[in-house]
């Protein structure tokens, strides 16, 4: 396990160290060997879901070919914001280790708390979301016969 650790922290410290984004890494591990790697890029690519899990859960994705992590597990220097969060579950990891938690996280200026807020409707004032039926988005979901997972 210490190993997965190291290998995120060094993966977090070079992001930093090369101006990639903030001070988190990840690594998803299958069988005891590391599948996929990531650091946040988020200031590199220009891109706010560049974060290390989301790098990492596609790097592991590419070199397995699939969209589906099951039996995978991921490591990661930080607890997962909700995107992250998310993106796990959507790829089908069932576990996670962590270094340091959210409110840890919050003490040095990320806003992860913003958005878990917000999920738990105690700051509804950061996004205005707007249903507006259309009858061709849900005929293209009707119409979708693919295998999902």
């Amino acid at each position: 396990m210490q190993e997965y650790f190291d290998k995120a922290i060094k993966l977090a410290e070079l992001g930093v160290k090369n101006l990639e984004g903030g001070p988190f890494g990840a690594v998803v591990v299958k069988d005891n060997k590391i599948i996929g790697y990531g650091n946040n890029k988020v200031l590199k690519e220009k891109d706010p879901t560049a974060h290390a899990e989301i790098i990492a859960i596609r790097d592991a994705c590419k070199r397995l070919n699939t969209h589906d992590l099951t039996d995978c597990v991921i490591y990661t220097t930080s607890e997962p914001c909700p995107m992250c969060l998310s993106a796990i579950i959507w790829s089908n990891i069932k576990e996670i280790y962590f270094g340091t938690d959210r409110k840890e996280v919050a003490d040095i200026g990320f806003r992860d708390d913003m958005i878990y807020n917000y999920l738990e409707n105690k700051e509804k004032d950061i996004l205005e979301i707007h249903h507006i039926e259309n009858k061709r988005c849900q005929e293209l979901l009707k119409s979708y016969n693919h295998e999902l997972y």
